[in-house]
């Protein structure tokens, strides 16, 4: 070939390209099933991004229907293996919210209960979300709000309770599935606060701690936790044979189903396979600090499994502190806990004002479920100031 016919066949090749149409967008999946094949995953999962929406439905929000506009959505995210997963969750936009501009705030959910009726999107669309007064406030406010499951969360529920390593990724997908979702309208550049208490608290502090590797675009101003296990080992433990004993069981059941390697059935005895399989069919919070309150693990099981080094490494791959959040950060704990101890809240604290985290730590006098509403206002008022753009007074 001449240079002339190369030099014509390169230019011929450019205007192609120029003039050519932009190839179509990838169309907004269709609403999902009315009923709850809804929260069972597609096999395979589809490809995409962490935050992708794989499919929605409206959702009558609850007790605030009138005021908002609502969805249920299944997103791709990451598990604790690193492995995409799908997973469940709401997203609620203010009907007077200017949706080009609205801040998003991800609200990790407290404890639920490992079975399917405990859904927290099953919670928020009949009305019996426990942590509705604080929703509330940041819908108050104008704010859109992200609500994740987390993982496992169907008609044959396989949770990842209190693992840090799932529930973060969760956290963070459940903003991009919001930001992503066609009908909600919000932007992709919004000011982003993660918020949660308890469980929530937990997974809201593994969710800052993963943002800056796993999802740098996320315009994120603040983290706000309370009741934070940031030390499983710790938290644990200290339940046995007390009120809070269902919590601890929940959290071997939540760690094996995480991690297949850690067997938790081949230490299980006959009473303890028994009762685990109760609880994950039937137990939501109420029945976790009830039926199975004062109860002991040596009922539970032949020996203590949960400390091979199988356990101890995925506890401590669990632990935080190990990567500090790069934004402010409201951290809150009831001096009288006697669900996740205080001491380990404290060390964890402490973590942070040593690695230069710009930190606020409040300490109340009572106990863990009270503070689930008497932490609201100050929460609130963190996440305006960081929304606002006010500078954050740390207080190590």
């Amino acid at each position: 070939m001449t240079a002339r016919r190369v030099l014509a066949a390169l230019v011929a090749l450019v205007l192609t390209a120029a003039f050519a149409p932009a190839a179509a967008a990838a169309p907004a999946p269709d609403p999902g099933p009315a009923d709850d094949s809804f929260y069972t995953p597609p096999s395979p999962l589809p490809a995409g991004r962490p935050g992708d929406v794989i499919r929605w439905r409206p959702s009558n929000a609850g007790p605030r229907k009138a005021s908002v506009d609502a969805w249920q959505v299944m997103y791709l995210s990451t598990d604790a293996l690193g492995r995409p997963d799908a997973v469940t969750g709401t997203v609620l936009v203010p009907k007077n919210a200017d949706r080009a501009t609205a801040p998003i705030v991800a609200f990790a959910p407290g404890t639920h209960g490992p079975a399917f009726a405990c859904t927290p999107s099953k919670m928020l669309g009949i009305g019996a979300f426990y942590e509705q007064p604080g929703l509330d406030d940041l819908l108050d406010a104008g704010y859109a709000v992200a609500v994740p499951d987390y993982e496992g969360y169907q008609s044959t529920p396989k949770t990842t309770y209190v693992v840090g390593r799932s529930e973060g990724p969760a956290v963070i997908d459940a903003v991009r599935a919001a930001q992503r979702l066609g009908a909600a309208g919000l932007s992709t550049s919004a000011k982003v606060v993660f918020r949660g208490y308890s469980q929530g608290g937990g997974a809201a502090v593994w969710a800052g701690e993963l943002q800056p590797s796993y999802a740098p675009e996320l315009n994120l101003v603040g983290v706000a936790a309370g009741g934070v296990p940031a030390d499983l080992v710790q938290v644990t433990l200290q339940l046995d044979g007390k009120f809070g004993f269902g919590v601890f069981a929940y959290a071997l059941l939540g760690l094996d189903q995480a991690y297949p390697e850690l067997q938790l059935d081949s230490f299980l005895s006959d009473n303890g396979r028994a009762k685990l399989a109760e609880m994950k069919q039937s137990a939501c919070t109420f029945e976790l600090l009830t039926t199975y309150a004062n109860q002991k693990i040596a009922d539970y099981t032949t020996g203590p499994g949960y400390i091979k080094p199988a356990w101890v490494a995925r506890l401590t791959e669990n632990k935080l502190g190990g990567t500090p959040p790069r934004v402010p950060v409201f951290l809150y704990h009831a001096t009288g806990d006697q669900l996740v101890q205080f001491a380990q809240a404290d060390s964890l604290h402490k973590t942070y004002c040593a690695a230069g985290v710009q930190e606020t730590w409040k300490t109340y006098d009572t106990d863990h479920i009270t503070l689930v509403y008497t932490g609201n206002a100050d929460v609130l008022a963190f996440v305006k100031d960081r929304i606002a753009g006010k500078p954050a007074t740390a207080n190590c």
